[in-house]
């Protein structure tokens, strides 16, 4: 009698791939580009400076041997913090934004209120104007602000001097209030923008209301408007903090335009460049940017925890 055949077993059906398989393997790979970019342009100079902070270059002799790199731990953090140059640049830094963020947020957010009010003219004009200078690279601004305030050149420092009024670069007293102004022209259009785009947001009923019960224009800016639009108060607020930290385009400038005041190594930024580019102690640049990063990281965490603009949004 013939043993039947065992009947084939047939081969699993190949799942078809579910939606969210779809969605996530094109996220994958919309997102695989940035994530490269991000580790070459960020991840990787972080990495490399890190490396570099924990090390120390040795010069044997007068300078005329050769040289060798010695691992040397945290040698270098001790040095740059140690140093009362590297601390007195943070001074600068403070001394800097008590005068500079004030002033940029009141001036940025009267100018928006102002473009916002219904007896302003040519808004796009006036937006467009005030960005402007936003454009332009730091550098290039700050050489033509030194331009400006170089004495026997500048025509304003004439007009100044012609109606008895003294500018002097090298006055301690003048350093400050120059470098904001630049820094203020530089960043004024676009935290305008932000401001503006912020007021243009609010609700018109809720203005529409305050109107009806009587409300001025500036009792509904100051009552209604500025609590409205206090998430983007807190946002450039926080952002300008922060960027004070990366201050070096305008002084640097100006020491070379004959601010006597402002040393080689006046504020952080300016501290890192001279070791790294003048001094070629790598190590000790390393370890300075580091630290700036970490300041700069603790005061944004700081400023959030107070602030916490996102929270009463």
């Amino acid at each position: 009698m013939a043993v039947p055949e065992p009947a084939a077993r047939p081969w699993p059906a190949r799942r078809a791939p579910t939606s969210r398989g779809r969605k996530r393997a094109a996220a994958a790979v919309l997102l695989t580009p940035f994530f490269v970019l991000f580790a070459a342009a960020m991840l990787a100079p972080i990495g490399y400076a890190i490396w570099l902070s924990l090390f120390r270059t040795h010069r044997s002799g007068l300078g005329f041997g050769g040289t060798s790199t010695v691992f040397s731990g945290l040698a270098n953090y001790t040095s740059v913090l140690g140093d009362p140059a590297f601390r007195s640049g943070f001074v600068h830094v403070a001394l800097y934004a008590v005068l500079f963020v004030p002033v940029m947020l009141a001036s940025a957010l009267a100018v928006a209120m102002l473009l916002d009010s219904a007896l302003a003219r040519a808004k796009r004009f006036f937006q467009l104007t005030l960005f402007l200078p936003h454009v332009v690279p730091g550098v290039i601004a700050a050489l033509v602000w030194a331009y400006l305030y170089t004495p026997n050149i500048s025509p304003v420092v004439r007009v100044l001097q012609s109606v008895g009024v003294p500018f002097n670069l090298s006055s301690v007293t003048t350093d400050l209030p120059g470098m904001a102004n630049i820094g203020l022209w530089e960043v004024l259009g676009y935290n305008v923008v932000i401001f503006y785009a912020a007021l243009q947001a609010i609700p018109g009923e809720v203005l529409e209301a305050a109107v009806v019960d009587g409300a001025s224009e500036a009792r509904v800016a100051w009552s209604v408007k500025l609590p409205m639009i206090r998430t983007s108060l807190g946002l450039v607020g926080l952002f300008t903090g922060v960027g004070v930290l990366q201050l070096f385009n305008e002084p640097w400038m100006m020491s070379q335009n004959g601010a006597a005041a402002i040393t080689s190594k006046w504020v952080p930024n300016m501290y890192t460049y001279t070791e790294a580019f003048q001094n070629a102690d790598y190590g000790r640049a390393a370890a300075g940017s580091l630290l700036i990063a970490l300041v700069s990281g603790l005061l944004s965490f700081a400023v959030t925890r107070i602030s916490n603009p996102w929270s009463r949004a």
